[in-house]
């Protein structure tokens, strides 16, 4: 398990990557002990809502195959780009079985707002690594890409699955206090 944290289109953030660098490895250790499934190698990368649409849109890309039409890859970026606006974190699987968490900077004031985010991102991030999980989201992406079509009862499972991680997720964020003491209160 290898974590990385960067930074993409963001200029003057320092103090916040320095912060997300020393939050990241307790949160990373603190998940994998919690959550079940394994973790991936995670690369962590802080930007703003237009890059997160353009990192999520381009590693999505890569995981359906490439060979995406131009107007769609756009068409899939502008509407990631509207709910980044208003997203903390994303987290997104590659294709090298590796997984790319993307943190809105915008959306995270303070280090307990960060931890929060982070350990959410992160129960996703083990979540990819379960059974048919990385299977089915691939699907999916091929399918908003146009590329290959799935049935209604294939989307409706995905839609399920996805709640129920979601639900997961949020279920998780208590560990956030571990992390940053307070983080939820504030």
């Amino acid at each position: 398990m290898k974590i990385e944290v960067t930074s993409h289109k963001l200029f003057g953030y320092r103090a916040t990557l320095r912060t997300a660098k020393q939050l990241a490895t307790p949160a990373v250790k603190l998940v994998n002990r919690s959550v079940p499934g394994s973790m991936p190698d995670v690369q962590i990368t802080l930007t703003n809502p237009r890059g997160m649409a353009e990192l999520a849109t381009l590693a999505e890309v890569e995981l359906a195959g490439g060979g995406v039409d131009k107007r769609v890859k756009d068409r899939e970026e502008r509407q990631a780009a509207r709910e980044g606006r208003d997203v903390a974190g994303r987290a997104v699987p590659l294709a090298d079985g590796s997984v790319l968490v993307l943190i809105n900077v915008d959306q995270n004031q303070s280090p307990g707002e960060f931890a929060i985010t982070l350990v959410h991102e992160l129960v996703h991030a083990m979540q990819f690594s379960r059974k048919g999980v990385r299977e089915r989201i691939i699907r999916d992406r091929r399918h908003c890409f146009n590329i290959e079509r799935q049935s209604r009862r294939q989307a409706r499972e995905n839609e399920r699955c996805h709640d129920e991680e979601e639900r997961e997720a949020y279920s998780r964020e208590y560990l956030a206090d571990q992390i940053v003491p307070g983080a939820r209160a504030a």
